[in-house]
């Protein structure tokens, strides 16, 4: 078992929840889990995949595959867990349909592969600042997580593991920890994203490293900066058009955690 209750979260859920809405909402838990687990093993898996990759070079096709793989299933899960939170929220509104279910996959798909492909990038040009910049986002990620005063798990020691999690998820992608509106720090982040990637280019054509041919210096180049671009195209289409909240300005957005200051089960959310 995931999660449990308390015994006065028990009282109140007898009387509000029907077993269906019960079922829904442990599924919703499970997935947030499965979304942990894939960014927490998948993003290192994927970054010692990719650099296998550019400083061996390829043997097979299936590490081609393996590493599409991955980044799908990393991107796919922050879908999942979208799909399954609308539905356990009755005052929220369903991510229902095909287009904005695969707008809002890709924009997750090339956002994540772009900065992918410029860590393992820093790693080849230097193993000791990657790792530094990793833990310094990851650091920061902490901070904002801290700041944020999230309130989402029953015990204080869980509550800063839940904390220490989100941001090392927020290193990989944008991860929204409390009800509010995201536009502004949305932009900071892939504007902060941006600026490192460009960074990280730069550094690459300035002292390039001694395991890549000059010939291959423009399409590394393409290979991140073109996925950076269409993710965030795919992430203006998605909030400009198909997010289920557009038409409802005054509302918070969604949680990719889960909701605060709202009599639910959410509210006790813990973890054994």
């Amino acid at each position: 078992m995931a999660f449990k209750y308390s015994s006065k979260t028990d009282n109140f859920l007898e009387e509000q929840i029907d077993p269906n809405k019960e079922v829904i909402d442990r599924v919703t838990d499970l997935s947030m889990l499965r979304l942990f687990e894939i960014y927490l093993e998948g993003c290192p898996q994927l970054l010692l995949q990719l650099y296998t990759l550019m400083e061996h070079g390829p043997t097979s096709f299936s590490q081609y595959a393996a590493i599409m793989v991955s980044c799908c299933a990393i991107s796919w899960s922050t879908v999942d867990f979208q799909i399954a939170l609308r539905k356990s929220l009755p005052d929220k509104n369903l991510l229902s349909g095909l287009c904005p279910k695969l707008t809002y996959f890709f924009y997750k798909l090339f956002t994540l592969s772009s900065w992918m492909m410029s860590g393992v990038l820093l790693l080849l040009l230097n193993v000791k600042i990657a790792l530094f910049l990793l833990l310094f986002l990851w650091f920061l990620g902490i901070i904002w997580a801290f700041k944020n005063q999230t309130h989402f798990c029953a015990s204080i020691s869980m509550e800063f593991l839940y904390r220490i999690v989100v941001g090392f998820i927020l290193v990989f992608t944008f991860f929204n920890i409390k009800g509010q509106n995201t536009k502004c720090p949305m932009s900071c982040y892939y504007i902060v994203r941006v600026l490192a990637t460009l960074g990280i280019l730069i550094m690459f054509w300035v002292c390039p490293p001694p395991v890549f041919n000059s010939d291959y210096f423009i399409l590394i180049s393409i290979t991140i900066v073109l996925p950076l671009f269409l993710g965030i195209i795919f992430l203006i289409v998605y909030y400009g058009i198909f997010h289920p909240n557009r038409r409802e300005d005054k509302k918070p957005d969604e949680i990719d955690g889960k909701p605060v200051q709202r009599d639910c089960r959410i509210r006790y959310f813990l973890m054994e």
